[in-house]
């Protein structure tokens, strides 16, 4: 049964957990718009490892969009992430497409709950980690769980696409 924590929103992200008996915390914090990284100022405000905080990208495969989801610490490597999903190359997914297709906003996408299921992969390090946080599906608001569960949520894949 999933584990609600006492505060913090309710999105589609937390209700696909819900949905899918996985165990999470919620971890609200207060946004600073004027914030260049959101995945780092969640580490900060939240007090947690950058290494176990995960961003959520959409690139664009040419034949439509797919979901990396990286360490905050490191960048994606679009040519490890387009050989992970199997296509001749990727590109970053133009942000108002990222938007529509996840149904959130820039800064606040979520893995989790997407409007449109996506193929997905995850940089093999989260598996290093017990638990990672990614966005809860807003901005100021991340979600903690096993990343075994976050890939089995996803119907992701592992794969190295994260570089420094």
């Amino acid at each position: 049964m999933a584990r609600k924590a006492a505060s913090g929103p309710t999105t589609p992200a937390t209700l696909a957990l819900e949905r899918a008996g996985v165990e999470f915390t919620r971890h609200p914090y207060t946004h600073d718009p004027a914030a260049g990284g959101y995945g780092l100022e969640a580490a900060g405000a939240l007090g947690l490892d950058p290494a176990q905080v995960l961003k959520t990208l959409l690139v664009d495969t040419g034949g439509g969009l797919a979901v990396a989801v990286v360490p905050v610490t490191g960048h994606l490597d679009l040519k490890a992430t387009a050989l992970a999903l199997g296509v001749k190359a990727v590109v970053m997914a133009d942000p108002a497409a990222a938007e529509r297709s996840s149904g959130y906003v820039v800064g606040g996408i979520s893995p989790l709950g997407q409007k449109r299921s996506l193929p997905t992969v995850i940089d093999e390090s989260a598996f290093a980690h017990d638990v990672v946080y990614v966005s809860g599906g807003r901005r100021g608001f991340d979600v903690g769980l096993s990343p075994t569960d976050l890939e089995r949520v996803t119907g992701a894949t592992r794969a190295p696409v994260a570089r420094a």
